[in-house]
């Protein structure tokens, strides 16, 4: 059985007679006979009743009609997926957050741009996204800064034009040891960490340069590694910690860390950024497409 037999069968059914077919189809008469007797042959049945006024399907030509329908549909669509390339979408992503926040986002992107093919690619360094985003080998990125313009945290950008969306706060917590002196379940000053010790990654640590912006130099800055050491770190009683709340959710659930909270009207947080350039569009419609990533 082939495609092109399903398709002159089509065509017998839609107008009755062979040589009416063969019009439409551009063929020979002849040749639109022999494609059907050699279906029938195939399926080793009759499909049409012949008459002087026309052909119509038997029994088992009005079941085989739904079936070529069905596979000429898919042949059509194997034809088109083959030949036109799916637009994809190279979408970055902080380390710190891939795991938490980037499966929601690709969610929504798989909901709402079904026609997209969206690849994520995590790296630890925000620099290295914002050149990726700037180059233009990622089409956005997903990296965490504070409210106002672009990069308002405290740290560098390309010399490209930038544009961003906010997608969610992401609250940062200030932790400690249970039994900490600080740990008394009241506000907490700036001045008393004079002499504390917070445990820190690299300067250029989203999480660092937010501590720096919230508590100045009145604290001794340890460095130590990433959210995970610094997590395991501060339940040893080396120091406190500036972290994401959703890191240290089971934590403070459980009572191995506490929760220092802040003397300020405003609780600590960062914000989600998705960033992309603005005057180079990585594929059709690129800022609704981003806009369609938001909650």
């Amino acid at each position: 059985m082939e495609l092109r037999q399903l398709r002159t069968f089509e065509a017998v059914v839609a107008h009755r007679t062979v040589t009416d077919a063969a019009v439409a189809l551009g063929l020979a008469p002849s040749s639109v006979s022999e494609q059907i007797r050699s279906l029938e042959r195939d399926l080793d049945t009759v499909l049409f009743d012949r008459a002087p006024r026309g052909m119509s399907l038997t029994a088992a030509g009005r079941r085989l009609l739904p079936w070529a329908r069905r596979l000429l549909d898919q042949a059509e669509q194997a034809r088109r997926e083959v030949r036109e390339a799916r637009p994809e979408l190279r979408l970055g992503a902080l380390e710190t957050i891939a795991a938490t926040h980037a499966p929601a986002i690709l969610a929504r992107l798989a909901e709402r741009r079904p026609d997209l093919d969206v690849s994520l690619h995590t790296e630890g360094a925000r620099d290295v996204l914002l050149g990726g985003v700037a180059s233009g080998e990622l089409a956005a990125a997903l990296l965490l800064d504070t409210a106002g313009p672009l990069g308002e945290l405290g740290f560098a950008l390309p010399p490209a034009p930038l544009d961003h969306l906010d997608l969610e706060r992401v609250p940062l917590v200030l932790v400690a040891q249970p039994g900490h002196p600080l740990a008394t379940g009241g506000p907490v000053r700036t001045e008393q960490l004079a002499g504390e010790r917070l445990l820190v990654n690299t300067p250029a640590c989203s999480f660092h340069l937010a501590g720096r912006r919230l508590f100045g130099d009145s604290v001794e800055r340890v460095r130590s590694g990433g959210v995970a050491v610094v997590r395991a770190c501060v339940k040893r009683g080396l120091g406190l910690g500036l972290l994401p709340e959703f890191a240290v959710q089971e934590d403070l659930a459980e009572g191995s860390l506490v929760r220092l909270p802040p003397a300020t009207a405003v609780p600590p947080e960062l914000l989600l950024r998705l960033v992309w350039r603005t005057d180079r569009e990585a594929l059709p419609g690129l800022r609704d497409v981003l806009y369609a990533a938001a909650a």
